[in-house]
């Protein structure tokens, strides 16, 4: 049965050709690939939709045959119902693993690109931000307002405030902070 010819019943003939495939028989094995092959690509290849993929796929269903020849069971179903089984649930496995893959470069697209840097509207909203804090300086005292711009716009310490102002440094402290406060009063008002 070696010269690629094919018995009265089909279906016997591919379960004999798998069984002598199992056997390590080389020409059984192109015979039965001959017989089968165009079925089976033809099946992987309504369920990939790729030609490429397909006739991959196709490729490692007949290098699985050819691996796992001997665990055909003819008492199980037909020869064919078998290589066409292994052939649908590689193509369904490989659908599964692009789409698993997909999903993850999704999530770590979504995770890991950074918004573009907007300059003008970064510009506007700290000008905005700066007209509010130099609202919020005017209705500061004299003295707090000096003692704040010393500790937050020249960098002195609260020691060297009180040094520059010429008052003890309970007093330098107190005005910042009570400058402080109604900076924030006046800042969270205007929300």
């Amino acid at each position: 049965m070696h010269d690629g010819a094919v018995a009265a019943d089909p279906g016997e003939d591919l379960s004999r050709l798998l069984q002598a495939s199992a056997q390590g028989d080389q020409q059984s094995f192109a015979v039965l690939y001959d017989a089968t092959g165009a079925r089976v690509l033809g099946l992987v290849l309504r369920v990939l939709r790729d030609r490429a993929q397909a006739e991959e796929v196709t490729q490692e269903v007949f290098l699985q045959v050819w691996r796992t020849a001997g665990s055909y069971d003819p008492s199980r179903g037909s020869a064919l119902g078998w290589l066409l089984t292994l052939a649908h649930r590689r193509a369904v496995d490989r659908v599964r693993s692009a789409a698993a893959q997909s999903r993850r470069d999704h999530a770590y697209e979504s995770q890991h690109v950074e918004t573009p840097f907007d300059i003008t509207a970064e510009t506007a909203e700290g000008r905005m931000e700066a007209t509010r804090v130099h609202s919020a300086l005017d209705v500061l005292t004299e003295t707090q307002r000096s003692a704040i711009e010393l500790a937050f716009f020249d960098g002195l310490t609260h020691v060297e405030v009180s040094e520059r102002l010429g008052v003890p440094l309970g007093t330098a402290k107190t005005r910042i902070r009570d400058g402080l406060r109604r900076m924030r009063d006046q800042l969270g008002g205007g929300q």
